[in-house]
């Protein structure tokens, strides 16, 4: 079977093809990359051809509750469309837990995905999940000086593999609209995290703990699992060894 992952050169979509792979069946990345423009849909047609389920791991990086909002209109309408055409069965796409919840810039562009999603005409499951463990890896490098802002939450980080084997588990079943939930197998402070992360890194540095705008919701557990939900198994501190001080995942 021809499975098709939208963003698949990112961290989860890499992760999705190679499960793809590994499960027998044959993936097409979608990323412009590869000559696929989601916003656009150039080149959606021809790679769609055969193809019988989609996994929309595609993402922006912005803050801009505008950006954002435009970018998944946009590549979910292409996509949806380009998918009936097609003639795809079952369209999976990732979203984010809490994102009713959060009023952030970015999570208004997922509740705009999941809302076209379930309108659409292609069968359909969305799995959301929270934050993976390379969320704090992420933070630590968008501040390069001696001293580390991060954001007050509560966090329950997932494997980003853990997630992308969920997706592919239920990409090969029947459309099971809202799935339950995936999060990882611990609550912490993200502040926390990203001082272990520090040292291990054994980096010099100041981490700060501070209050954002729109960010109570976050802080008191809005981020969290609010029902029945899949716990993952890898623990924040388990990926930290295998990644090793210097940030590069260790073979095997």
């Amino acid at each position: 079977m021809r499975i098709a992952a939208a963003g698949g050169t990112g961290l989860i979509g890499r992760h999705v093809v190679s499960l793809v792979e590994q499960a027998g069946h044959e993936p097409v990345v979608l990323a412009r990359s590869r000559g696929v423009n989601l916003t656009t849909g150039a080149g959606l047609d021809a790679a769609l051809a055969g193809v019988e389920v989609v996994i929309d791991v595609s993402n922006v990086t912005t803050l801009s509750r505008k950006r954002s909002v435009q970018f998944f209109t946009a590549a979910t309408s292409q996509l949806l469309a380009a998918g009936a055409r097609a003639g795809v069965r079952h369209h999976v796409a990732l979203s984010i837990v809490g994102v009713d919840r959060v009023g952030w810039g970015y999570y208004a562009g997922k509740l705009r995905q999941e809302d076209l999603i379930s309108a659409g005409r292609v069968p359909w499951t969305v799995l959301r999940a929270t934050q993976f463990h390379e969320f704090a890896e992420q933070l630590l490098a968008r501040s390069p000086g001696p001293l580390v802002p991060v954001p007050r939450m509560r966090v329950q980080p997932v494997a980003a593999r853990e997630v992308a084997a969920r997706l592919v588990e239920l990409a090969l079943g029947p459309a099971a609209g809202r799935a339950p939930e995936i999060a990882g197998p611990q609550v912490h402070e993200l502040v926390e995290l990203v001082r272990q992360l520090v040292r291990a890194r054994n980096q010099r540095r100041v981490v700060l703990g501070i209050r954002i705008p729109g960010g109570a919701a976050a802080a008191g557990g809005g981020l969290l699992p609010a029902g029945d939900y899949t716990r993952g198994s890898e623990t924040f501190s388990e990926w930290l060894r295998s990644t090793g001080p210097s940030g590069a995942a260790s073979a095997g």
